[in-house]
């Protein structure tokens, strides 16, 4: 049995201090949300107590599926890389990035820059700013497939996209892959199917990469962005594949404020019998009501 576990949206706080010329962009309006209402929202002692968790149940690998940070300031990448390392080393924890982790077009080089080593190919030669995406990491019997959606947009949008270099490569890369007899997970920030009403935060190609995965196959998506647990059904090519979300790894309760989730995170306990994958999800977190982090729900999915 291998076990993975996936947490995502950690948004680390606090916010660091600001300069008037760092807010001469679109982090003006997030910085104006963060202090209005989403700092009470994303609380560091919740992180650090689900980082506990995760930690406890002594996990195989870490997968992060992205937004580490906020409004994308240089000193938000290096808070990030001490909570990186709080999880594990670049071997034992991969990382995708979000769309605030793009937050303003000079944060691309920056998350690659300090997270790299979390996002580059084993044995990949490549110098530390350079992380070419879909990368593939192998795991025991797992294949990780790391995209990146992470994309600079206007103010008050939150879309993300893999164009069609990730998206022909990944093809590809899930064929061989499914010929090594791996199981294959696949990481991106953005779900790969939304709510039309959601179309300001979408994924723009999700069409496309549903397409890939019909086409080429894999074993399980793991997500982040929409801050709630979910499980959509995808086709793939050798049967139905799970796309599993989580809530942001930081949420807390907040009055009056009912539509965000508690941070949680999941554990994947993934098995091969009689020539056949089958796992168990295990959702993880904050139940409303409680103080302490239990079993909030667990299915198995073949």
């Amino acid at each position: 049995m291998f076990v993975l576990a996936h947490l995502s949206d950690p948004h680390l706080g606090p916010l660091p201090r600001a300069r008037m010329f760092d807010l001469a962009s679109k982090r003006v309006l997030g910085y104006i949300n963060w202090q209005r209402s989403r700092r009470a929202v994303h609380r560091i002692d919740v992180l650090e107590a689900l980082t506990r968790d995760v930690l406890a149940q002594a996990p195989d690998h870490v997968a992060v599926t992205g937004d580490l940070v906020n409004i994308a300031l240089a000193a938000e990448f290096t808070q990030a890389r001490v909570w990186l390392a709080s999880l594990g080393s670049p071997r034992d924890v991969t990382l995708v990035p979000g769309n605030h982790d793009a937050y303003v077009r000079s944060a691309l080089r920056q998350h690659r820059l300090l997270w790299g080593d979390y996002m580059r190919e084993d044995d990949s030669l490549a110098t530390l700013d350079q992380v070419d995406f879909p990368f593939v990491r192998k795991r025991g019997p797992l294949a990780l497939v790391g995209l990146s959606s992470a994309i600079p947009t206007a103010p008050f949008m939150a879309t993300g996209r893999l164009g069609p270099v990730q998206l022909g490569r990944l093809a590809d890369i899930l064929a061989a892959l499914g010929a090594e007899g791996l199981f294959r997970v696949v990481l991106i920030h953005h779900p790969p199917l939304s709510a039309p009403a959601h179309r300001f935060k979408w994924l723009t190609d999700a069409g496309e990469l549903r397409a890939v995965l019909t086409q080429a196959g894999a074993e399980l998506v793991i997500h982040g962005h929409d801050h709630v647990r979910s499980l959509v059904w995808l086709d793939g090519r050798d049967g139905r594949i799970p796309a599993m979300g989580v809530p942001s790894a930081s949420a807390a309760p907040v009055e009056g404020r009912r539509a965000h989730q508690r941070a949680a995170y999941n554990l994947y306990r993934i098995v091969r019998a009689s020539d056949r994958w089958s796992f168990e999800a295990i959702s993880r977190g904050f139940k409303d009501g409680g103080d302490g982090i239990v079993e909030l729900e667990r299915r198995t999915l073949s």
